[in-house]
Formats: structure tokens, sequence, C-alpha cells
């Protein structure tokens, strides 16, 4: 664990100097053209999914470029840069201003929400407890059901062995990761190591190690470890959909692994690249992701985890406040 963890450090260490000397001896004026030239290049010598992506990032600068004035309010340019990063369907990819903070959504505003928040609360009720973010409840026919919205909600060890404890009477039990845009990975770790009963290899990392498109070093193997403190024995269902992005990405692609676990719902908004920032010399700056991230059989997960059943919100349900996704996973765990 420790030797993984060095490694882990070493890695993001080498990463960041890679970052802050990639551009070295290369200078940027602060003027619209200046700043524009300093985006596109920060990109096109650090963001790790031009050739998974088939993105001609040559073609991007002359659309863009020739649409530089040295005239450009800060609006306009700000605006300007925002629609070229666009042009890398990444939600990991984000200029910030003082202003603003541009945006891609297009990973989940184009499918079906498949999650309401307002039919959850008839499976919650008023009585559900709470602990460290997640919402949790133990439904009338024995199935625990645990709602987590948020991976940047710090989740305690002593939090998760009260609510596993508290689940250890039920049939089976649903994690609803639905509409989680993501958080701290170390979250999805400490939560994700009380499904295993092993250690268990759950993915590959690597990063940029030159500025070529293609400049990645070996792929690092990434294990889940396996709890010393209470593990959850029965079967589960992970409820899923396009709204599960970033580190609920890794957390779904994660949990797959596991025995005893089932995917279920829509496949997830992915977001697979470990983000990284830089400036550009008006003082903006950019996120992108520069490290790619794979599952176990060394494949992307950028685009997103497929479940293991697919099943969409219905809409005579819908009319009825049920959620046909946890009633699909309730009539599941009875059966099993």
């Amino acid at each position: 664990m420790k030797k993984r963890r060095m490694y882990t450090a070493l890695l993001l260490l080498q990463l960041v100097f890679w970052l802050g000397c990639s551009d070295m001896g290369m200078q940027f004026d602060n003027h619209p053209k200046g700043n524009f030239d300093a985006l596109w290049t920060i990109l096109d010598r650090n963001y790790c999914f031009f050739e998974y992506k088939d993105i001609d990032w040559d073609e991007v600068y002359k659309e863009y470029s020739v649409r530089i004035t040295s005239e450009m309010d800060n609006d306009a340019l700000f605006k300007l840069m925002g629609q070229m990063l666009a042009e890398l369907k990444d939600g990991h990819v984000n200029l910030s201003a003082a202003h603003d903070v541009t945006r891609y959504w297009e990973w989940q505003d184009d499918y079906p929400a498949n999650f309401d928040s307002s039919i959850q609360e008839y499976y919650l009720g008023k009585d559900y407890s709470i602990a460290s973010g997640m919402r949790y409840k133990i439904l009338e026919d024995n199935i625990g059901y645990l709602y987590y919205g948020s991976f940047s909600n710090d989740v305690g060890h002593g939090n998760l062995d009260q609510v596993l404890n508290r689940m250890a009477i039920c049939q089976g039990l649903i994690i609803d990761v639905r509409s989680n845009g993501g958080g701290s990975l170390t979250n999805v770790e400490r939560i994700a190591s009380r499904f295993f009963n092993e250690r268990r290899l759950i993915g590959y990392i690597s990063h940029k190690v030159g500025p070529g498109h293609n400049d990645f070093s070996s792929l690092y193997p990434k294990y889940v470890e396996s709890s010393d403190r209470v593990r959850y024995q029965k079967p589960v269902v992970v409820l899923t959909n396009r709204g599960c992005y970033s580190a609920t990405n890794e957390f779904v692609s994660i949990m797959k692994y596991a025995p005893n676990v089932t995917v279920m719902g829509d496949k997830t908004g992915g977001g697979s690249g470990l983000p990284f920032t830089s400036e550009l010399p008006n003082g903006w700056s950019v996120r992108f992701s520069a490290s790619p991230m794979f599952n176990a059989e060394k494949e992307h997960i950028e685009f997103g985890v497929e479940p293991d059943i697919y099943v969409d919100m219905l809409g005579e349900d819908r009319e009825k406040n049920r959620d046909t996704i946890i009633e699909r996973a309730r009539t599941l765990l009875k059966n099993q």
C-alpha cells in the first residue's frame, strides 16, 4: 500500500514538473493573440486525449485563430476561447476568469436524466439517516438504499462502519450515485474498499512525458485495497446515469470488479482524465485532462462505463412517483 502511494506521488510530481517546464523558453504576450496562443499551446503539449478522440488540434487553431483581433474585449476573447475548448468534448476542461468559467455539459445534456430527486423523496421519506453526505434508509422490503450525491463530501471510516453495520440485516443494498458529478478519489477508494475481500487490479494510469500528442509513460497498474474494517458481503446494485462523472465514473468502473455487485441504469458520463491546471499571461487559469485512466482491460473510460443492466426511467412510473431503476434493483436483489 505504501509503495503504491509513493509511486503515485512520484508519478504526480513528475507530471507537475513536466507541466511546469514544458513551455519553458516560450513567451506569450498579454494581449488577445498572445493569450489565445498560450491557451492553444498549453493544451497542445499537455492534453491527453487528442489521439483517442481523433481531434485535429492544428485545424482547430486555424479555425479559431483567424477570429482573434487586437481590439477584442475580455468577454469576446473568453467566449471564443470557450468555444475552442468545447471542441475537446471534455467536462474536465475549463477556462476560469474573475467573471466566468467555461464548461462543457453535452456529456449529459444530450441524454435522458434517468433520475428525479422529487421521486426519490418518496423512497427516502422523512425518516432517513444522514452520514457525511450519504442519505440512507432500509426500505419496507428489507432492501437497503443509500444515496451519495457527491464524492466531494468526505466519508470517514467510522461513518462507513456504522452505515454498513446497519445495512447488515438487509437482503441486499442499493448504492445510488446517479447525478453525482465527482469529487475526491480518496472517497472513491475508501468506499469501494468495503466491497472487496482481497486486493484487486482495477485499472491503469499513464501520464505525459513529452510534448507530442502520443508522448506517454507506460501504463501503471492501479489496485483497490480490501478494507480491514467492516465489509459488506451481500448483493449490491449500483445505480448510474449520464450524470455520473469524473470520480463517480472511476467509482463505477471499480465497482464492476467487486464480487456480488451489479451496475444498473444508464452509461456513465465519463471523464477519466486526471485534471491539472495552468495559467495564461492575463491570469486566467485553464484546467484540462492530463493523465488518461483505463479499466483493468486497459480500455479507455473517458466516454463512460457501461452498466451491466440497462434500465431507463419510464414515463408511466414517473407519473406514479415510482423510480423504474430503483424498482428493478429491488426486484433483482429480492430474487438473489
